[in-house]
């Protein structure tokens, strides 16, 4: 498979997506709930509720260009409903590979003032 350079720029959807959405669906999702423009130098990533599909959607001079990725048997470590997320393209590499891309952190560390 062809992959993004590293220093791309990645947005990744954090809603899941039909995967039924080609091009056209994809734009518009970035257009009107994303609120960004499908024509930047940006590629837009989304995953299926199952998350063991992604797709790929940029712009690429004189018309889109999609990708689309299906595991056979595993899934992907997708971020989730969160909030949408802009990473870079060696993150993206590390997510189509199968790695956790979410920053790993322990708990956060409790204060309290009184034991009652």
């Amino acid at each position: 498979m062809i992959r993004p350079e590293d220093e791309v720029a990645v947005y990744l959807y954090a809603e899941y997506v039909d995967m039924r959405k080609s091009i056209d669906g994809l734009a518009a999702l970035v257009e009107q709930q994303a609120g960004q423009s499908p024509f930047n130098q940006t590629v837009y990533v989304f995953c299926n509720r199952k998350r063991d599909k992604i797709k790929l959607l940029c712009w690429e001079r004189n018309g889109f260009v999609l990708w689309y990725k299906r595991l056979e048997k595993f899934r992907f470590k997708w971020p989730g409903n969160e909030a949408p997320e802009a990473i870079d393209g060696g993150l993206l590499n590390q997510l189509l590979d199968g790695y956790d891309i979410r920053p790993k952190a322990p708990h956060p560390t409790l204060e309290y003032t009184t034991l009652l």
